[in-house]
């Protein structure tokens, strides 16, 4: 295709993908985001920061951890990444050019804490994210901070075995204190943990994760017990969350008037038939991912499924514990959704070989697939599969099962395999990302308009970036980053979502009915 062909094509994409928000049901001429709606992208301070031991900040657990052979797939780590440290003020013009509202950034816990509260703090990482956060509200940008993205110093580590040993919550609530002391005044969205359930289920199950501990049978690990390690290390992130909302509400949250609450990864399991069976593993499988840690948080106590296959497996809070929990809570979930899988009954059914097939992980096969056919289009990572009508559908879940306590959208987008630092049409004309967004949009527009009480959103990510385990082979940026240079260059999705977000009220206009590549068209119709 000649370029001039693919850029009408691209525009002509842009233009109709901009009229979903108002064209959803009800009131044609609304949008179903609120006037105060946050608009925003994501980050984290190991994927984006680089400056690894610059000013003070000490090694961290991914510090360690990718710099050990064989632990990363093209053999990267994120000593520099894309460099934020230095370059926030170049990525905050990206993000005013774009218009969000809103960025969701995480502080790394060693650069202001090196040896956590066994040594002193580092002013130096202090004055770095005074910095940021300044400059964020000089551009009328609000900060949505995390106190931890995965990573934690190294010491607590060493000295006791972090999330393994109920110390770390002494550690959490003094680098939560300090982060709500010196950064709180500013800051009016909090949230304790990313992802925890990945975390521990990666770090202490399969072990791909630091600190990398696992049974034979579950992964390739020097040390670690699957059946149990992940739930004393969720146990006790669980009550590090109460630790911490506890110091902000007595003594920061009426003075700041800010709101606190913390960040799961969020899957949608569809039943992979209409049986009770497979209905019932549909529902322990949210009980045994998400609802692992947020039922402890909102109601005080594991998810009955969890307590009945695990029993004496599972830590028991003391009346104490409970009595913590009950008082803290939150004020708002963090879902980062990206992706649906079909589940079926293990339990009482015979299964194949694979995820979610344990006990440990509540006798529910998790499968991509249903008679050879996938869930959505694949992508290019394994566990990515695109499906809309998944956003609307967790979105529900959480509203109906936690009383519609107020959500954000904490992270969403889409990935593509790019080794290559060097632009081409392809990787700068991002069709199928825009595509991608555009569909999970138009559900999530669906489910406010059905009550949810969703106030953000926040696309992962504004640049390509270092991807984990999966180094800089994989790429989710509205940016392409030449991470040679580290010069950044926007793609068509920067433009849609530019686009997108000054036009979310706009004046209706025509409806588009198909896109080639994928299955938004009938999205659309059926939404």
């Amino acid at each position: 295709m000649e370029f001039s062909l693919f850029v009408l094509e691209m525009c002509f994409t842009i233009t109709a993908l901009l009229c979903y928000p108002v064209c959803l049901q009800g009131n044609p001429n609304a949008s179903p985001f609120p006037s105060n709606f946050l608009f925003g992208t994501a980050s984290s301070s190991y994927q984006f920061e680089g400056a690894f031991l610059s000013d003070g900040k000490g090694l961290n657990n991914w510090d360690v951890f990718t710099h050990k052979p064989g632990n990363i797939m093209d053999g990267s780590n994120g000593d520099t990444t894309v460099d934020h440290y230095h370059l926030y003020q170049e990525d905050l013009d990206l993000m005013q050019d774009i218009g969000v509202n809103s960025y969701r950034f995480s502080i790394s816990w060693a650069r202001i804490l090196p040896k956590g509260r066994f040594g002193s703090v580092n002013k130096a990482g202090i004055h770095h994210y005074n910095k940021l956060i300044n400059s964020l509200l000089l551009k009328g940008i609000q900060p949505f901070v995390s106190l931890t993205h995965y990573d934690i110093p190294q010491e607590l580590e060493n000295r006791y075995g972090a999330w393994l040993s109920s110390q770390v919550q002494e550690d959490f609530k003094y680098h939560a204190d300090i982060c709500f002391k010196y950064f709180g005044d500013r800051v009016k969205y909090w949230t304790t943990f990313n992802e925890p359930n990945v975390a521990v289920i990666r770090g202490y199950r399969s072990g791909i994760y630091p600190p990398s501990r696992c049974s034979s049978s579950f992964g390739n690990c020097s040390n670690g017990d699957s059946e149990k390690e992940p739930f004393i290390a969720a146990h006790n992130i669980i009550l590090s969350h109460a630790a911490a909302v506890d110091v902000y509400r007595t003594k920061y949250q009426k003075q700041q008037g800010g709101s606190i609450g913390i960040v799961m990864n969020a899957i949608w399991y569809e039943p992979i038939s209409n049986s009770l069976k497979d209905k019932q593993a549909a529902e322990r499988a949210q009980a045994f991912y998400m609802n692992w840690f947020l039922d402890p948080i909102i109601m005080g106590k594991y998810p009955k499924e969890m307590q009945e296959i695990l029993d004496s497996n599972l830590p028991s809070f003391s009346n104490h514990d409970q009595e913590k929990l009950n008082s803290t809570g939150l004020d708002f979930i963090g879902i980062n959704h990206y992706t649906s899988f079909y589940t079926k009954d293990c339990m009482f059914s015979v299964c194949e070989q694979g995820p979610g097939n344990t006990k440990t992980e509540g006798f529910a096969l998790r499968t991509a697939t249903k008679n050879g056919v996938f869930i959505g289009e694949s992508t290019a990572l394994d566990w990515l599969f695109v499906h809309p009508q998944g956003m609307e559908k967790i979105i529900t879940y959480v509203k109906e099962r936690y009383n519609n306590i107020p959500m954000f959208i904490t992270e969403n987008g889409f990935c593509e395999n790019d080794k290559s630092d060097s632009l081409t049409e392809e990787t700068v004309n991002d069709v199928n990302r825009v595509e991608y967004i555009s569909g999970y949009m138009v559900a999530l527009g669906a489910a406010l308009r059905k009550g949810a009480d969703v106030r953000g959103y926040f696309l992962w990510s504004l640049l390509d970036n270092f991807e984990w385990t999966l180094g800089f082979t994989i790429r989710f940026g509205l940016h392409h980053v030449d991470f040679s240079t580290l010069k950044r260059t926007p793609r068509g999705s920067a433009t849609w979502y530019k686009q997108f977000i000054a036009n979310h009220t706009a004046e209706k206009i025509l409806m588009p009915q198909h896109y080639p590549g994928n299955q938004l068209g009938q999205h659309f119709n059926t939404i």
